[in-house]
């Protein structure tokens, strides 16, 4: 691709938003100059201003390779077991995660000060909601109460996106997954009669 007459460098970049990454969760956003980013990825500060016009473009740049969070209901789903399931849709969730705990952790440090980040940060936080929702609703066959479920899913929501919040500083074992949280919810919502038709 070219760019007013230059080839792009790919790698070069990759490289200005991995430093970025990396010197943005370390340091802050606001208290990163561009000129230790291009440091960093040892390429000159005029190439970091080439690919991304204000350093507020690198944080959106950043948003935007957070991995997809969206995991098909049926890989997790265990018909008659919301236990099961949730902790199957957890573990998918850990697993995504740890892909980017650095940059999940930079995001949630940003989202007070940056408004696209904590937007973004919301939509995957109600993305989260909605899958356990549909997994709850698909592991029991509906016979659940509505406003039961919307609790249940928010309620483990909060604690995954808590939990993902803080992984980059828990020493928490990788295989943890949620056990006591997924039971309580899976029993509270066993012991809610049935709705009325």
């Amino acid at each position: 691709m070219l760019r007013n007459g230059k080839k792009d460098d790919p790698s070069a970049r990759e490289r200005i938003l991995a430093a970025a990454e990396e010197l943005f969760a370390e340091s802050g956003f606001d208290a990163t100059p561009t000129s230790r980013i291009a440091a960093l990825a040892k390429v000159p500060k005029g190439l970091v201003h080439y690919y991304f016009q204000k350093k507020q473009d690198l944080l959106t740049a950043l948003v935007d390779r957070l991995p997809d969070t969206h995991i098909e209901p049926s890989r997790v789903v265990v018909p008659g077991d919301v236990a099961a399931s949730l902790r199957q849709l957890v573990a998918e969730l850990d697993a995504r995660n740890r892909a980017s705990t650095l940059l999940s952790h930079l995001l949630w440090r940003e989202a007070d000060t940056h408004p696209s980040v904590k937007e973004a940060l919301q939509a995957r936080f109600e993305s989260v909601v909605d899958q356990v929702r549909v997994v709850i609703q698909a592991a029991s066959a509906g016979a659940l109460a509505l406003a039961d479920v919307d609790t249940a899913s928010e309620l483990l929501a909060l604690a995954v996106s808590y939990r993902h919040s803080m992984a980059r500083h828990a020493d928490t074992d990788a295989d943890n997954t949620m056990d006591r949280e997924v039971t309580f919810i899976a029993n509270a919502l066993a012991t809610r009669p049935a709705p009325t038709p």
